[in-house]
Protein backbone atom coordinates (compact mmCIF):
# COMPACT_ATOMS: atom_id res chain seq x y z
CA UNK A 1 0.00 0.00 0.00
CA UNK A 2 2.97 2.43 -1.07
CA UNK A 3 0.05 4.89 -2.26
CA UNK A 4 -0.97 5.75 1.97
CA UNK A 5 1.14 8.02 3.52
CA UNK A 6 0.85 8.77 7.38
CA UNK A 7 -0.73 12.01 7.73
CA UNK A 8 0.86 13.61 10.83
CA UNK A 9 -1.31 16.02 12.93
CA UNK A 10 -0.48 19.18 14.23
CA UNK A 11 -1.78 18.01 18.13
CA UNK A 12 -0.71 15.12 19.73
CA UNK A 13 -1.98 13.19 21.98
CA UNK A 14 -0.46 15.33 24.70
CA UNK A 15 -2.14 18.17 23.65
CA UNK A 16 -5.50 16.62 23.91
CA UNK A 17 -4.42 14.62 27.05
CA UNK A 18 -3.76 18.39 28.77
CA UNK A 19 -6.96 19.62 27.38
CA UNK A 20 -8.92 16.61 28.78
CA UNK A 21 -7.12 17.35 32.03
CA UNK A 22 -6.32 13.62 32.60
CA UNK A 23 -3.87 11.09 31.27
CA UNK A 24 -5.30 9.07 28.00
CA UNK A 25 -5.42 5.03 28.13
CA UNK A 26 -6.65 1.56 26.78
CA UNK A 27 -8.28 -0.47 30.18
CA UNK A 28 -8.75 -3.81 28.51
CA UNK A 29 -11.56 -6.26 29.75
CA UNK A 30 -10.72 -9.71 29.21
CA UNK A 31 -12.56 -13.23 30.53
CA UNK A 32 -15.02 -15.36 29.97
CA UNK A 33 -18.60 -14.69 28.95
CA UNK A 34 -20.69 -13.76 31.80
CA UNK A 35 -17.56 -13.13 33.71
CA UNK A 36 -18.65 -9.24 34.66
CA UNK A 37 -16.93 -7.53 32.25
CA UNK A 38 -19.50 -5.29 30.91
CA UNK A 39 -20.82 -4.92 34.51
CA UNK A 40 -17.46 -3.60 35.64
CA UNK A 41 -16.52 -1.90 32.91
CA UNK A 42 -20.03 0.08 32.92
CA UNK A 43 -19.75 1.18 36.80
CA UNK A 44 -16.05 2.25 36.39
CA UNK A 45 -17.56 4.41 33.59
CA UNK A 46 -20.17 5.70 35.45
CA UNK A 47 -17.41 6.58 38.62
CA UNK A 48 -15.16 8.36 35.61
CA UNK A 49 -18.10 10.29 34.66
CA UNK A 50 -18.58 11.35 38.41
CA UNK A 51 -15.08 12.62 38.08
CA UNK A 52 -15.43 14.48 35.04
CA UNK A 53 -13.16 12.00 32.75
CA UNK A 54 -13.67 11.76 29.43
CA UNK A 55 -14.31 7.80 28.56
CA UNK A 56 -15.62 5.72 26.35
CA UNK A 57 -16.59 1.91 26.75
CA UNK A 58 -16.34 -0.34 23.61
CA UNK A 59 -18.51 -3.43 24.17
CA UNK A 60 -18.10 -6.90 22.58
CA UNK A 61 -21.81 -7.43 21.53
CA UNK A 62 -22.46 -3.47 20.75
CA UNK A 63 -19.38 -3.38 18.52
CA UNK A 64 -20.26 -6.58 16.32
CA UNK A 65 -24.01 -4.56 15.55
CA UNK A 66 -21.95 -2.31 13.94
CA UNK A 67 -17.59 -2.30 12.82
CA UNK A 68 -17.51 -5.81 13.24
CA UNK A 69 -21.23 -7.29 11.60
CA UNK A 70 -19.51 -8.98 9.06
CA UNK A 71 -17.36 -11.37 11.00
CA UNK A 72 -18.35 -14.78 12.71
CA UNK A 73 -16.85 -16.63 15.83
CA UNK A 74 -14.25 -18.51 14.13
CA UNK A 75 -10.68 -18.32 15.39
CA UNK A 76 -9.60 -15.77 12.01
CA UNK A 77 -12.58 -13.90 12.77
CA UNK A 78 -12.19 -13.25 16.91
CA UNK A 79 -9.27 -12.29 15.53
CA UNK A 80 -9.98 -9.43 13.17
CA UNK A 81 -12.95 -8.57 15.39
CA UNK A 82 -9.70 -8.16 17.85
CA UNK A 83 -8.01 -6.22 15.67
CA UNK A 84 -10.31 -3.46 14.39
CA UNK A 85 -10.92 -2.59 18.23
CA UNK A 86 -7.73 -2.68 18.88
CA UNK A 87 -7.55 0.18 15.74
CA UNK A 88 -10.30 2.05 17.27
CA UNK A 89 -9.43 2.22 21.10
CA UNK A 90 -5.84 3.21 19.36
CA UNK A 91 -7.82 6.18 17.91
CA UNK A 92 -9.29 7.01 20.76
CA UNK A 93 -6.52 6.89 23.03
CA UNK A 94 -4.61 9.17 20.80
CA UNK A 95 -8.24 11.80 21.37
CA UNK A 96 -6.80 11.38 24.81
CA UNK A 97 -9.70 9.25 26.13
CA UNK A 98 -9.87 6.37 29.18
CA UNK A 99 -11.29 3.83 26.52
CA UNK A 100 -12.77 0.82 28.63
CA UNK A 101 -12.59 -2.45 26.32
CA UNK A 102 -14.71 -5.08 27.46
CA UNK A 103 -14.07 -7.86 24.98
CA UNK A 104 -14.22 -11.95 25.44
CA UNK A 105 -10.60 -11.48 23.48
CA UNK A 106 -9.80 -15.35 24.45
CA UNK A 107 -6.37 -15.89 23.09
CA UNK A 108 -3.28 -14.16 24.51
CA UNK A 109 -1.53 -13.41 21.26
CA UNK A 110 -4.86 -10.50 19.77
CA UNK A 111 -4.33 -9.28 23.24
CA UNK A 112 -0.81 -8.67 22.90
CA UNK A 113 -0.59 -7.39 19.55
CA UNK A 114 -3.27 -4.67 20.62
CA UNK A 115 -0.48 -3.84 23.50
CA UNK A 116 1.95 -3.87 20.96
CA UNK A 117 0.02 -1.30 19.07
CA UNK A 118 -0.10 1.54 21.57
CA UNK A 119 2.57 3.66 23.30
CA UNK A 120 4.38 2.07 26.28
CA UNK A 121 2.57 1.72 29.56
CA UNK A 122 -0.87 3.09 27.48
CA UNK A 123 -2.83 -0.50 27.73
CA UNK A 124 -4.10 -1.92 31.25
CA UNK A 125 -5.03 -5.33 31.28
CA UNK A 126 -8.31 -6.47 33.42
CA UNK A 127 -8.72 -10.16 33.73
CA UNK A 128 -12.26 -10.67 35.14
CA UNK A 129 -10.83 -14.50 36.49
CA UNK A 130 -15.12 -15.39 37.27
CA UNK A 131 -14.87 -19.23 36.84
CA UNK A 132 -16.46 -20.97 34.53
CA UNK A 133 -18.66 -22.88 36.82
CA UNK A 134 -20.24 -19.25 38.23
CA UNK A 135 -20.10 -18.24 34.61
CA UNK A 136 -22.64 -20.75 33.13
CA UNK A 137 -24.40 -20.83 36.90
CA UNK A 138 -25.47 -17.27 35.75
CA UNK A 139 -25.68 -17.72 32.39
CA UNK A 140 -26.97 -14.17 31.95
CA UNK A 141 -28.05 -14.61 27.50
CA UNK A 142 -28.77 -18.43 27.89
CA UNK A 143 -25.62 -18.72 25.76
CA UNK A 144 -23.90 -22.06 27.97
CA UNK A 145 -26.96 -23.85 27.63
CA UNK A 146 -26.88 -23.34 23.94
CA UNK A 147 -23.51 -24.35 23.89
CA UNK A 148 -23.87 -27.28 25.60
CA UNK A 149 -26.41 -28.70 23.32
CA UNK A 150 -24.30 -27.85 20.21
CA UNK A 151 -26.61 -25.19 19.20
CA UNK A 152 -23.25 -22.58 18.84
CA UNK A 153 -20.43 -23.70 18.00
CA UNK A 154 -16.65 -22.07 18.85
CA UNK A 155 -18.17 -20.80 22.22
CA UNK A 156 -15.70 -19.79 24.20
CA UNK A 157 -14.83 -22.18 27.56
CA UNK A 158 -17.22 -24.74 25.91
CA UNK A 159 -15.71 -25.75 22.50
CA UNK A 160 -13.20 -23.03 21.80
CA UNK A 161 -10.22 -22.43 24.56
CA UNK A 162 -9.76 -19.03 26.74
CA UNK A 163 -6.24 -18.20 27.04
CA UNK A 164 -6.14 -16.19 30.45
CA UNK A 165 -3.57 -13.40 30.94
CA UNK A 166 -0.06 -14.91 32.09
CA UNK A 167 0.76 -10.99 34.17
CA UNK A 168 -2.88 -8.81 34.29
CA UNK A 169 -2.32 -5.08 35.63
CA UNK A 170 -5.36 -6.06 37.65
CA UNK A 171 -7.42 -9.56 38.59
CA UNK A 172 -11.06 -9.29 39.83
CA UNK A 173 -13.44 -12.28 40.73
CA UNK A 174 -16.71 -10.79 40.33
CA UNK A 175 -18.00 -13.95 42.36
CA UNK A 176 -15.55 -13.31 45.31
CA UNK A 177 -16.28 -9.38 45.48
CA UNK A 178 -18.72 -6.52 44.99
CA UNK A 179 -19.39 -4.54 42.39
CA UNK A 180 -17.89 -1.41 44.41
CA UNK A 181 -14.24 -3.48 45.26
CA UNK A 182 -14.18 -3.78 41.86
CA UNK A 183 -14.53 0.20 41.07
CA UNK A 184 -12.50 0.75 43.70
CA UNK A 185 -9.60 -1.38 42.74
CA UNK A 186 -9.67 0.10 39.26
CA UNK A 187 -9.85 3.82 40.18
CA UNK A 188 -6.95 3.00 42.73
CA UNK A 189 -4.71 1.24 39.31
CA UNK A 190 -5.91 4.32 37.45
CA UNK A 191 -4.26 6.59 40.27
CA UNK A 192 -1.35 4.23 40.78
CA UNK A 193 -0.56 4.55 36.98
CA UNK A 194 -1.07 8.52 36.73
CA UNK A 195 -3.79 8.52 34.42
CA UNK A 196 -6.40 10.16 37.41
CA UNK A 197 -4.88 12.88 40.12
Amino acid sequence: MSQVVWQNYQISRADREQQNGHQGVVVWFTGLSGAGKSTVANALEQELVKRKVHSYLLDGDNVRHGLCADLGFSEADRTENIRRVGAVAGLMLDAGLVVLSAFISPYRAQRQAIKNSLPEGKFLEIYIATSLDVCEQRDVKGLYQKARRGEISHFTGISDPYEAPDQPDLTIDTAQQSLEQSVEQLIALLTEKGVLS
